[in-house]
């Protein structure tokens, strides 16, 4: 589940692009600048991936039921990686577009002062909605470096916001450059080249993002510090002479999957591995509550090495005579 503070950073977003692409459409009417036309759709695709992010919060919440015992909580990522295809598809593809057409046929860009009024309050709106996401990326991420926090991070809606705007303060400034070259130098193809610019970073943000939401869609582990707790845990109890596996998954951001296998003294009674289990299942989910879900396998260590040899493929294949 995303935390309030993901919301407000997403409601920030939203109501910031969702005015900038008004101003922006309306700039780019009564100028004709194609760097200004793809920004408006830059922010008209921002606007609607915020309001998926939202969308996919919502439905990540919904209960576990008869069809998904595990719950919603992966539809989130899913969400995200629709978020990344969109920017791709409709964002880069667009504005690329829109500036290959501009260099074929460049067109003189009309009443350029209105194109920097607009584009100087979008930096000023887009500019609060990227420190509003900064803020909140950089409390989360406590000590890390800001790139490993991004391949660290469970809730990828945070660093999506942030990521799009960005890109969304590099395609201003770069719509600046290409509009102010284009009428300073009287070369109106230098507005296309902006919007090919915008295109790309569109395009490398894209990239990013479905990278990082691929890998949270196909299951990510737990953190390294969760699963060394989890592991301590286990190898405290007394009834236990071995661990032999211990697998995590993250359902969604606040919400892990754990699945053990552990080897009992032959000495200890079935009432006292069911006394043991249970207290290990409550001392973990107290220790860290995103432990949503947790699968206890008794299992001598002999046996579990035998069964993964048994499932492990062949190291070397022969060819048919």
């Amino acid at each position: 589940m995303a935390s309030p503070a993901s919301k407000k950073v997403i409601y920030t977003a939203l109501i910031g692009n969702g005015l900038i692409a008004v101003s922006k459409f309306i700039a780019s009417g009564i100028t004709g600048s194609s760097a200004m036309l793809s920004e408006a759709i830059h922010s008209v695709v921002d606007t609607g991936n915020q309001g998926l992010l939202l969308l996919g919060i919502k439905r990540s919440q919904r209960p576990p039921d008869a069809d998904h015992p595990f719950g919603y909580g992966m539809e989130l990522y899913f969400w995200t990686f629709v978020v990344a295809i969109l920017i791709f598809a409709v964002g880069a593809g667009v504005s690329i577009y829109e500036g290959i057409h501009k260099l074929q046929h460049p067109q003189e860009i009309k009443s350029p002062i209105i194109n920097y009024v607009v584009l100087g309050l979008a930096m000023i709106f887009e500019g609060y909605a990227w420190y509003v996401a900064f803020a909140e990326f950089k409390r989360i991420k406590g000590k890390l470096g800001y790139l490993q926090a991004v391949r660290r991070s469970k809730d990828p809606t945070v660093f999506t916001v942030l990521f799009e705007d960005s890109a969304a303060m590099l395609g201003l400034m770069v719509a600046f450059a290409g509009i102010a070259g284009a009428t300073t130098l009287d070369m109106p193809q230098l507005d296309g080249a902006a919007s090919i610019l915008i295109g790309i970073i569109l395009a490398v943000t894209a990239m990013l993002l479905a990278y990082e939401s691929k890998s949270l869609l196909i299951g990510e582990r737990a953190q390294v510090e969760v699963i060394g707790g989890i592991r301590a845990i286990i190898l405290k109890q007394p009834e236990i002479i071995a661990l032999n596996e211990l697998l995590t998954m993250h359902l969604g951001p606040k919400d892990i999957l754990l699945n053990l296998s552990v080897d009992f003294d032959d000495r200890v009674s079935s009432k006292q591995v069911e006394e043991a289990i249970s207290d290990m299942e409550r001392q973990i989910k107290k220790e860290y509550q995103e432990v949503s879900r947790v699968f206890i396998e008794a299992q001598s260590w002999q046996r579990h090495r035998e069964a993964l040899q048994r499932e492990a493929p062949p190291t070397t294949a022969t060819e048919p005579k």
